[in-house]
């Protein structure tokens, strides 16, 4: 008995050690984005955790203690750079991680802010030719980090890589069907730089590269300008910024809101954008579903909806006037 009771204990006492034995690396992405990207080159060999949540904007996000507890038990930790994760360093600092730190955006030249010195637009992804750099980056340090697997991560990426590859192809196609003229996107914030410049867009913003400042009255102006002189027929808010300015712009120059566009996240299981990949495909579809309607049916439709609002109204200001002569008809005749 007295055996039994100590094979237990000495059971029990390496239960702890055999459990942290099975447990797969921890890898642990800055955004929702890098998150994906990863998990579709581990295949669930490793454990892929984002630390700014879907929908969440990594521009202003505000770390948790939970946050510190996560990258404190990371082996491995992505990050984008180029000004993206301005709380990140001090959270590793803070948590005391023996983590390996990655940037994954190495190897690829930025485009950098026309207006601030040393600061760079981070929204690189948006380019699919680019997120070619990205994957390729991950995965080098996924190996690094489990070499075992290195087959499993490479033959994982290839497929991967084809599917960016045939994706960038169609988004560069999709893009010419828009008319010249109307090739112009217009966005809460400048996320999409990359993107315009990849595919033939011209792409204009409220905000700058982060969203962690304030529209300036002469960045409306532009705005209202450039919709009016390349007759824009739509505008497009974003998932992880506040729509009321844009919505704002859109009423006052009669344009449409040419739908919610994904940038600094990806979407939930729910949304139509739950991966890089999706995501980047539905925003191009989003894109060129609005930019490609002709301007003029865009106010037609506008002006039918006044049109038919002034109808009703009419119709009542009638019913209103026939009432009254009734009324006074009666009083004439003594009824």
């Amino acid at each position: 008995m007295k055996n039994s009771i100590g094979y237990l204990f000495a059971f029990l006492l390496l239960l702890p050690s055999a459990l942290r034995a099975q447990e797969k690396p921890l890898v642990v992405a800055t955004a929702s984005i890098f998150a994906d990207m990863a998990e579709n080159i581990s295949g669930g060999l490793l454990d892929v955790r984002s630390i700014v949540p879907v929908g969440g904007d990594p521009h202003i996000y505000e770390p948790t203690p939970g946050d510190a507890q996560l990258v404190t038990g990371a082996d491995l930790i992505l990050k984008n750079g180029l000004t993206f994760e301005g709380w990140l360093n001090e959270l590793i600092e803070n948590s005391g991680t023996r983590a390996s730190v990655h940037t994954i955006t190495q190897g690829i030249t930025p485009i950098e802010s026309v207006k601030y010195k040393n600061s760079a637009d981070p929204h690189a992804w948006m380019d699919a030719s680019l997120g070619l750099i990205y994957i390729e980056n991950i995965k080098n340090a996924l190996v690094e980090l489990d070499p075992d697997n290195a087959d499993i991560f490479e033959y994982n990426y290839q497929i991967y890589r084809r599917q960016l590859e045939s994706l960038d192809k169609k988004i560069a196609a999709a893009i010419l069907s828009i008319p010249q003229q109307q090739r112009v996107l217009i966005t809460s914030h400048d996320a999409f730089r990359y993107y315009g410049k990849r595919y033939g867009i011209q792409v204009e913003a409220i905000l700058g590269t982060s969203t962690d400042a304030e529209a300036q009255t002469s960045d409306i102006l532009r705005l209202n300008k450039i919709i009016q002189e390349n007759n824009v027929p739509s505008v497009f808010i974003e998932t992880t910024v506040n729509p009321k300015l844009l919505k704002q712009i859109a009423s006052d120059n009669k344009v449409a809101v040419g739908g919610q566009l994904y940038s600094d996240s990806i979407g939930d299981e729910d949304s139509p954008a739950p991966t890089y990949l999706k995501m980047l495909e539905y925003n191009t579809n989003t894109i060129v579903a609005a930019l490609s309607r002709p301007a003029e049916e865009m106010a037609g439709e506008k002006g039918a909806g006044a049109g038919s609002r002034q109808l009703v109204l009419y119709g009542l200001l009638g019913l209103l006037l026939a009432g009254g002569f009734l009324l006074v008809a009666r009083k004439i005749n003594g009824v």
